[in-house]
């Protein structure tokens, strides 16, 4: 494993995707628990409809919480095209590419695997899927489409092959001693794959919501990405109309994903095809929105300017070291340390103070981190 802690480079960077990112990680370490410990001490009408949102549903449908982890796949995607398709335009060779996106997938898997408790609970019951591995998974092989392929068009006759195969295994394909087309936990493509080919621990005991074909079909997540990173990354830098592009882009994926949801349900644990172009297409949409915000009006980018760049700030420090405070939160309690120091306030305010305390804790060590120009590069 190799792990590299480098000095941030601020040139030919998408300074909103790092806003993103953050934005997007913020409710990873206690953004959705905070709002749903605030709407339990205030029982307030409204935040205890947002606070809803910050639950995954239990099986088909769709809550906000449910959009957190594609999002992240998404950002990821778009990075592709400003890591790779400069680097291969200025001759730099795709083998040396591939080679360095492989590693980086088989990284992001093993730090899944130690992640989920392999050296805590023994390789002997481990769990192998991860969110991580996901995530490693479907960068290496968008990453590999964008390397080999010429334009966007091949990558969109790529992402239309993987979405249309998937959505045949789930609706054609049968499962033995069970019929096709089941999407449900047990008799579902799915889960009867995750048991046959997936050894150690499954996290939903008969699926694994990171399996096997979970995480093929997110490859269709991180390539709609790079594909929303090529249209920012051509022509003219910080245009207007690229935002529009995405914005329509994303509104048109959502209700195409709306349309199949008839007949095809939203289904985050096993990765369905509508779900899959429901969360791009929101993606597509708060990219767009923060694009043009920061990189096109510039609304909210130089922090001296007052409490708009502040937000930006906040969000920026957690996006520009994601992966750390992600592995970070895993290894030290950060609530246990706010309560530490704010555990007297919490009978007369509620837990939602010591999980403020916790995201204070986890902004000020990114801070320190930011500050001093370390960012940790898998």
């Amino acid at each position: 494993m190799q792990k590299q802690i480098q000095t941030e480079k601020q040139t030919d960077r998408l300074a909103s995707l790092d806003v993103l990112r953050g934005f997007d990680m913020l409710w990873i370490i206690g953004g959705g628990s905070l709002i749903v410990a605030l709407s339990k001490a205030l029982d307030w009408g409204w935040l205890n409809v947002v606070a809803e949102q910050m639950e995954h549903v239990r099986w088909e449908g769709f809550h906000f919480e449910d959009l957190i982890f594609p999002l992240f796949m998404f950002i990821s995607g778009v990075a592709i095209p400003y890591a790779i398709t400069s680097k291969i335009e200025k001759g730099a060779s795709k083998s040396a590419l591939f080679i360095k996106a492989a590693k980086r997938g088989a990284i992001l898997i093993l730090l899944g695997i130690l992640y989920n408790g392999a050296l805590q609970r023994g390789f002997s019951t481990m769990r192998i899927p991860s969110v991580l591995g996901q995530i490693g998974f479907a960068y290496f092989f968008a990453a590999t489409i964008v390397i080999y392929t010429k334009n966007m068009k091949s990558r969109i006759i790529w992402l239309i092959g993987i979405l249309v195969s998937i959505a045949i295994l789930q609706l054609a394909v049968p499962v033995p001693g069970q019929g096709a087309g089941l999407l449900d936990p047990v008799n579902g493509i799915n889960a009867y794959l995750d048991r046959l080919l997936i050894p150690g621990r499954l996290h939903g005991t008969t699926f694994d919501p990171e399996g096997l074909l979970c995480s093929i079909s997110a490859i269709s997540v991180t390539l709609m990405g790079a594909l929303a990173g090529g249209i920012l990354r051509d022509g003219k830098p910080a245009s207007t109309r690229k935002a529009s592009m995405l914005a329509v882009t994303g509104t048109t994926l959502v209700f195409v994903a709306l349309a199949l949801s008839t007949f095809y349900p939203i289904i985050k644990a096993a990765w369905t095809v509508p779900f899959d172009i429901l969360t791009s297409g929101i993606s597509f949409i708060l990219l767009a929105l923060f694009y043009l915000s920061i990189d096109v009006k510039t609304w909210v980018k130089d922090w001296a300017w007052g409490i708009g760049k502040y937000k930006v700030l906040f969000f920026k420090v957690i996006g520009m070291n994601s992966i750390t405070i992600y592995l970070t939160c895993r290894i030290f309690d950060f609530r246990d340390a706010s309560s530490f120091f704010l555990g007297f306030l919490e009978p007369a305010l509620g837990g939602w103070i010591i999980i403020l305390g916790a995201i204070s804790l986890e902004w000020m060590f990114l801070y320190f981190l930011y500050k001093r120009k370390l960012f940790l590069r898998v």
